[in-house]
């Protein structure tokens, strides 16, 4: 089975920085793209940001020259780099992965979407 922790969520003054954190934990797996979304109050969930294996990045155009999505592949993570926070960015966010599990049992071979547990993020204005 595969995990995914996130960190770093908090109370940040608008203008103000915060970066988020998320590891995968497990065994026998590869993990493919890793994304943040986020759920504020009200609306339905949606993509921050994503990032492919090779290291392809895509923004929401709410956050385009605001947030950067990074990741270690040897060590599964993922950070987002959140600057210059608005009020609207205030929302649970989500870390995604989209993972090969089963790694060396071929009958267990999958492609799974795994979602982290949410982390709040307040922007005060």
């Amino acid at each position: 089975q595969v995990h995914l922790v996130e960190s770093g969520g908090g109370l940040v003054e608008a203008g103000g920085s915060l970066r988020l954190s998320c590891a995968a934990s497990g065994s026998k797996f590869m993990v493919n793209t890793m994304a943040w979304h986020r759920q504020a109050p009200g609306k339905p969930r949606e993509l921050v940001a994503k990032i492919t294996g090779g290291g392809e990045t895509t923004y929401a155009d709410s956050v385009k020259g605001r947030f950067s999505i990074s990741r270690d592949n040897e060590k599964n993570t993922v950070d987002i780099q959140m600057n210059a926070t608005r009020s609207d960015d205030t929302g649970v966010y989500y870390c995604y992965a989209f993972i090969l599990v089963g790694l060396g049992i071929e009958e267990e071979h999958a492609m799974k979407a795994f979602w982290g547990q949410g982390t709040q993020v307040t922007v005060s204005s």
